[in-house]
């Protein structure tokens, strides 16, 4: 140190601290921004706390009851024969053996043996039919020929008879009067898992309204028949033919189908086709 410099005098009193620059005021918006996001839970994560805990409640209360179940003793069934519903272990006494059911009223017993003879009678004054003149008429009519009789495509609903189980065809025919011709036919189909019967007059009963087909109407209900109608057709005019006529009746009795044709040149009453077919229902 030269003699010439001089050592300042320590300052006097306490030194003051250094100054420290104030920190930037931080919004009051975006600071509460800042906590709410960190304090926000995703709604997803809620949602699948609250599905995985409602699972894991029916599942532990699923193995608990199956647990319970599992520990109680089984229940036995009831049993499946049982005294007393069958049949009697002894015959039953003379006295007490019910009488057999009547011919009279066993529709099975008459309509499995000739069903000829449930064919309505002819009218008094109506003549024979001219097959039947002929000697051909023996009661039974053929399906193919009753199809080619009756209907417009034959083919067709010999087809359709043959697949319904149309077992046979009790026929009867007669002449009234100079043009007027009557047919009876009693159809009778086999027993099986389609009943034959009822489906071949839904279907008839079907296109009977059509105009170029059917009778073109509904038809009237037929007494003692729950589905029986029968129909009056419009006339069939031809250049150089007589006009012609025809009513019809369809009904059902168990495997049976009655269908009734009368053809004339002259128009049919309702009452003609009507009586014919209650009269034929009664023998069924």
């Amino acid at each position: 140190m030269e003699p010439n410099d001089t050592i300042p005098a320590a300052p006097q009193g306490p030194v003051p601290a250094p100054a420290v620059p104030p920190a930037p005021a931080v919004p009051t918006e975006q600071a509460a921004a800042a906590d709410e996001s960190v304090r926000r839970r995703p709604r997803g994560r809620t949602t699948l706390i609250i599905a995985a805990a409602a699972l894991l409640g029916i599942s532990g209360g699923a193995a608990v009851g199956y647990g319970i179940q599992a520990e109680r003793a089984p229940t036995p069934l009831a049993a499946l024969s049982q005294p007393g519903l069958g049949h009697p272990a002894k015959p039953l006494s003379a006295d007490r053996v019910p009488a057999p059911l009547p011919a009279a009223q066993d529709q099975r017993v008459r309509t499995d043996g000739d069903l000829r003879k449930l064919l309505v009678d002819r009218p008094k004054g109506a003549k024979k039919s001219l097959t039947d003149e002929l000697g051909l008429d023996n009661g039974w009519l053929p399906i193919d020929q009753y199809a080619e009789a009756y209907y417009e495509d034959p083919h067709y609903m010999f087809e359709a008879l043959a697949e319904g189980g149309l077992r046979r065809v009790a026929s009867a025919s007669w002449r009234q009067g100079k043009y007027r011709e009557t047919g009876v036919q009693l159809l009778q189909f086999r027993s099986g898992d389609l009943h034959g019967a009822a489906e071949h007059l839904d279907g008839q009963l079907m296109y009977m309204p059509q105009d170029k087909e059917g009778a073109g109407n509904s038809g009237d209900a037929i007494k003692g028949s729950r589905e029986g109608r029968y129909f009056l057709y419009p006339v069939e005019r031809k250049a150089g033919y007589l006009p012609s006529y025809r009513a019809r009746a369809l009904a059902v009795r168990g495997d049976i189908v009655l269908d009734i044709n009368i053809f004339d040149t002259v128009p049919i009453s309702k009452k003609d086709i009507r009586t014919l077919a209650e009269r034929q229902l009664e023998r069924l």
